[in-house]
């Protein structure tokens, strides 16, 4: 159940711009689980998957009807984004530690548009490219039969259920043997504050 003070909050964040500043303020999560949509207000951190449902939660509200896109890599961890349309374009909120893997306007005619948008910056400690795949737009259900806004022990299930979604690949196999490996000066870049010595 939201506190009054959570939900004044969640109020508050009534555009895609004040929810990612909201995120942006907080700490990473760095512990494994898919907590709710309550647990970044709750906590004061998040990670990239209860970043988004609380991105959705506050999107709802405000008008929007927001969808979990997950992009998914190899030799790297998985990314959760919200997405969101403006005036028919897609553009997209999320939590990382990485800058080029947050906000998205929302100038993309296309969820493949703009799943493709983080590929230059969706990188492993090896500086491989790593992003393959993307999930087709999921809107979340209604809280009243699945209560992924306040309930931990359901993020799991939103889980499942992205899982269980189309997923599409980002380039054919021919194409990823050939990438080039990131540049160092944009490596550096996406690590702020990160000690990087001896890696890549």
């Amino acid at each position: 159940m939201w506190l009054k003070r959570e939900l004044a909050l969640l109020k508050r964040l009534n555009s895609p711009e004040k929810v990612q500043d909201q995120l942006d303020s907080l700490p990473y999560r760095c512990a494994d689980g898919h907590l709710s949509a309550r647990a970044p207000l709750r906590d004061w951190k998040a990670h990239c998957f209860d970043g988004s449902l609380l991105a959705a939660a506050a999107l709802r509200r405000g008008g929007f009807r927001p969808a979990l896109i997950d992009l998914c890599a190899v030799r790297d961890d998985d990314h959760m984004i919200c997405a969101f349309r403006w005036k028919g374009l897609w553009g997209a909120v999320a939590k990382s530690n990485f800058p080029g893997l947050r906000f998205r306007e929302p100038i993309y005619r296309t969820p493949r548009e703009l799943a493709l948008s983080y590929f230059e910056f969706y990188f492993n400690m090896e500086g491989e490219k790593s992003l393959r795949r993307f999930s087709r737009p999921f809107v979340l259900p209604d809280p009243a039969r699945l209560d992924w806004e306040t309930d931990d022990t359901k993020g799991d299930s939103i889980v499942s259920l992205i899982t269980r979604a189309a997923h599409y690949p980002v380039l054919a196999p021919r194409q990823a043997a050939s990438l080039r490996r990131i540049d160092r000066r944009l490596f550096k870049s996406q690590m702020v504050g990160v000690n990087i010595r001896g890696v890549f």
